[in-house]
């Protein structure tokens, strides 16, 4: 389905934002937004992963305990987890406790900081994957691009884990690589301004 639907309050928005009450701030206020902070980007792309098999819904409503046990996901406290770290995560009831997924955010935050010495940050090498609206065509029907996928490439190529194509797919979208609200959707046009104000960071 691509045609806005009403909330509760009225408001016209993705058709997915007006399905559970903790959608519509998150759809108001973040998803599609451009954005350039590192460990914010970081967050998305763990998130993501961590959202692989489950609804997003699940990992949103953990993000409050997502964001204490990763340290509010500071990548250098993040990479010095340890086998300790990793047990007591997986006893902490309020995220999702899977090891491989764990282990892999632990695993990325040193890759992350390899790719921060060498890109100069995290958003010079995320937003170099933007992808071009020829490439996208109706990106509302599409999981997948050429672009999601070469970035999951290059990362899988880095040494990154949970980051496969769809996952990527999702990122960009929740980070403003693409904006995927729908024609009509209250918060279409705020994106694209948000957008059109934006200037992306480049490599150091």
């Amino acid at each position: 389905m691509t045609n806005p639907l009403p909330g509760p309050d009225g408001i016209f928005r993705c058709p997915w934002a007006v399905s559970a009450p903790e959608f519509p701030a998150y759809h108001d206020t973040e998803w599609g937004f451009p954005v350039v902070d590192d460990r914010r980007l970081f967050e998305k792309v763990c998130l993501e992963g961590f959202q692989s098999g489950l609804s997003w819904r699940t990992i949103l409503v953990k993000r409050p305990a997502f964001r204490a046990a990763f340290a509010d996901f500071d990548l250098a406290t993040v990479a010095a987890y340890d086998d300790s770290d990793v047990t007591r995560l997986l006893g902490d009831a309020g995220i999702v406790r899977h090891r491989g997924k764990i282990e892999a955010t632990i695993n990325n935050a040193g890759r992350a900081l390899e790719l921060i010495s060498e890109r100069g940050s995290l958003a010079a090498f995320f937003w170099g994957y933007e992808p071009s609206l020829a490439e996208l065509g109706e990106p509302q029907s599409l999981t997948t691009s050429p672009s999601s996928i070469a970035l999951s490439k290059d990362l899988k190529k880095r040494g990154w884990k949970f980051v496969g194509p769809t996952t990527m797919f999702a990122l960009m979208e929740a980070m403003g690589l693409i904006n995927n609200h729908v024609a009509g959707c209250v918060t279409r046009d705020e994106v694209v301004r948000a957008r059109a104000a934006f200037v992306p960071p480049l490599t150091d």
